[in-house]
């Protein structure tokens, strides 16, 4: 493994992450588990940056992508039909709940979201738009503009002028004491101040994560964006949900995140999970705005036929085996089984989540300051016994989870176990 390694140092960038002091390379994969290159065996709580989401060796999408290359067709391009893409955006729009709603497929969620961007702008005929503090939308130039993580950018050039929103800061101490409603009427209140001085009036969009997932899966409190939706509506601005994490019935409180506040966005993107491993993306959003652009577009890879056969078996498979219950279910164990060990334990300054997405923020026991030095050795715990997680957070203090959506009870209490453990070593 050093060899690779020293190999991947001299033609890889700097900037490009790895997890453990000793990395690991993942060679096979069976259900909820993958093996690495030494032979050891891990419960995956990570699934690949929530994209294996529904494991690993699937049968049902793996027999999807072979019937597809048995044709001799893996790539045609969206200037001809593509059976298996229009079937996907039917079940896609439908799913959505937004109306009269048009589907474009991308490769990735950056790619989407500078899609969903550009219907916005294009239609307000403005480059003003809102963002959330904390927010995380991708590594292109107009998706790092509307990423609030200076951990994620490089400069401060933009394509946009933006302007970020409270509503997933509760940590600051003017919010710490605040009630879930009060801190609602705060942040509209913000946005109702932040419209009138730092905008030019025309502000295209709000683009914002249900649940923040670089952000280290920090939340507005479950209706706040229909209050500021309220205020979006007045103003004529549209509200964009970036789903790339938070879809498919992760949250287990519903299928898409957004639906947690009640609200109906006017486009959603997606990416991640819906290929299960196949890269595949896209934007919802309503027929008037998909349809308004007036030059002429398409997607060279976006939607192709390979994604578009994993993405349908994907899907079909989520909803078949009502995975979104499955998620609040051993969501649950977890989640609870973390919170009533977290009263003994004064380093863990949260623990956050919905459904198959949660975190644990660690902090200084005596200061309640961000620990990042004890999010990292909490990574290596979890690790030596036998469970791959994440990290993030603002401050880089925040171990976050997001196991597959097949994950068993039996495997939830398992991971769960280790997790306690691991905590434990850190005391």
């Amino acid at each position: 493994m050093s060899e690779l390694l020293a190999r991947h140092r001299a033609v890889m960038p700097n900037w490009v992450a790895l997890y453990y002091d000793q990395p690991i390379e993942i060679v096979s994969g069976k259900g909820n588990h993958v093996v690495d290159a030494e032979g050891n065996s891990y419960l995956d709580f990570f699934a690949g940056i929530l994209t294996n989401m529904i494991g690993y060796d699937v049968a049902e999408v793996r027999e999807a992508v072979e019937r597809q290359i048995a044709t001799g067709v893996v790539h045609t391009s969206t200037v001809y039909l593509l059976r298996g893409q229009v079937e996907l955006a039917e079940k896609i729009a439908r799913l959505s709940g937004i109306p009269d709603a048009k589907v474009f497929f991308t490769n990735s969620g950056t790619e989407a979201n500078e899609a969903a961007l550009l219907l916005a702008t294009y239609a307000r005929r403005s480059n003003q738009v809102l963002a959330m503090r904390q927010s995380y939308h991708g590594k292109s130039f107009g998706a790092t503009a509307v990423t609030s993580n200076r951990a994620w950018k490089n400069n401060g050039y933009s394509p946009f002028t933006t302007n970020f929103l409270h509503g997933a800061d509760r940590h600051l101490p003017q919010f710490a004491r605040l009630s879930d409603s009060d801190y609602v009427k705060v942040c509209v209140e913000d946005l109702r101040h932040v419209l009138a001085t730092a905008t030019g009036g025309d502000v295209a969009a709000l683009i914002a994560e249900p649940i923040q997932g670089v952000g280290g899966f920090t939340m507005a409190p479950d209706g706040l964006f229909a209050a500021y939706k309220e205020v979006l509506d007045e103003h004529g601005i549209l509200f964009i949900a970036d789903e790339v994490q938070t879809g498919w019935g992760r949250t287990g409180q519903s299928f898409f995140g957004i639906q947690n506040h009640d609200v109906v966005p006017d486009a959603m993107t997606f990416a991640k999970g819906l290929g299960n491993g196949y890269a595949v993306g896209g934007v919802v959003a309503r027929g008037d705005l998909m349809d308004a652009p007036h030059a002429i577009g398409l997607a060279t890879f976006g939607g192709n036929p390979i994604s578009m056969a994993a993405a349908n078996a994907t899907l079909d498979y989520v909803l078949d085996h009502d995975l979104q219950a499955n998620a609040a279910h051993t969501g649950r164990i977890i989640i609870e089984g973390l919170r009533e060990a977290a009263g003994d334990l004064p380093f863990v300054g949260d623990v956050r989540g919905k459904g198959l997405m949660f975190a644990i923020e660690l902090v200084d026991a005596e200061t309640g300051t961000p620990a990042p030095a004890l999010a990292a050795k909490m990574m290596e715990e979890t690790k030596r016994r036998g469970l791959l997680g994440g990290k993030g957070g603002l401050y880089g203090n925040v171990m976050r989870m997001a196991p597959p959506l097949t994950l068993t009870e039996a495997e939830a209490r398992e991971g769960l176990a280790i997790l306690v453990d691991s905590l434990k070593a850190l005391a």
